[in-house]
């Protein structure tokens, strides 16, 4: 952790304050105001992408749960589409862990900027807070939001199991008989009715 630490506030150092000039404090706040708006945004975004995901998949469960449609529609059909929506599913997982890992490496970037700012505002609470540790103090929101995901793919897997029980197999249409097949039949009909063997 030191040596990440470490890494990182050499990498976050541009130029040095005595070659900077007069500004160099003025300019650090202004820039870890900005730093503070974009974490704050790649919130929102992540907010956003949560609700979308959410929504669809719960409109997906529910037309597929209350309509019937599982046992009216044929098996391989709610195949390709349980698979489908069992991959959209993993891609928001992906996503999630994505925006969990942005927001990690920019909270450790504002934790840096902190050490050269008078109070340290981010810090005090991360440890007020047992640093995540502690899931009687604080049990990360992501811990919750990355299971989301996993609940919808095993509910998919039911249904699509499900479908398999009670689905309907693909049937074959049966053949249709031709106008002149039903005319020659009816003909032979009549025939054998007024035939009449000699005696």
């Amino acid at each position: 952790m030191e040596q990440q630490s470490k890494i990182i506030a050499n990498n976050l150092v541009g130029t040095k304050r005595d070659e900077y000039g007069e500004k160099y404090k003025d300019h650090l706040v202004e820039q870890y105001k900005l730093f503070l708006t974009l974490t704050d945004k790649i919130s929102d975004r992540r907010a956003t992408a949560n609700s979308f995901f959410l929504t669809l998949n719960s409109a997906i469960i529910s037309a597929a749960a209350f309509s019937g449609i599982i046992s009216k529609t044929d098996r391989f059909l709610v195949l390709i589409v349980g698979l489908s929506v069992i991959t959209l599913c993993y891609l928001w997982y992906r996503i999630i862990r994505s925006y969990r890992d942005l927001n990690t490496a920019k909270f450790k970037v504002i934790h840096e900027i902190e050490k050269k700012l008078p109070l340290r505002p981010y810090n005090a609470e991360w440890e007020a807070v047992g640093r995540g540790e502690n899931k009687k103090l604080y049990l990360p929101f992501s811990h919750i939001e990355i299971i989301v995901p996993w609940i919808f793919i095993f509910l998919y897997a039911v249904l699509i199991f499900y479908s398999f029980l009670v689905g309907n197999p693909i049937k074959e249409e049966p053949k249709q008989t031709s106008i002149v097949q039903h005319k020659s039949f009816a003909r032979n009909e009549s025939n054998d009715k007024t035939y009449t063997p000699s005696a």
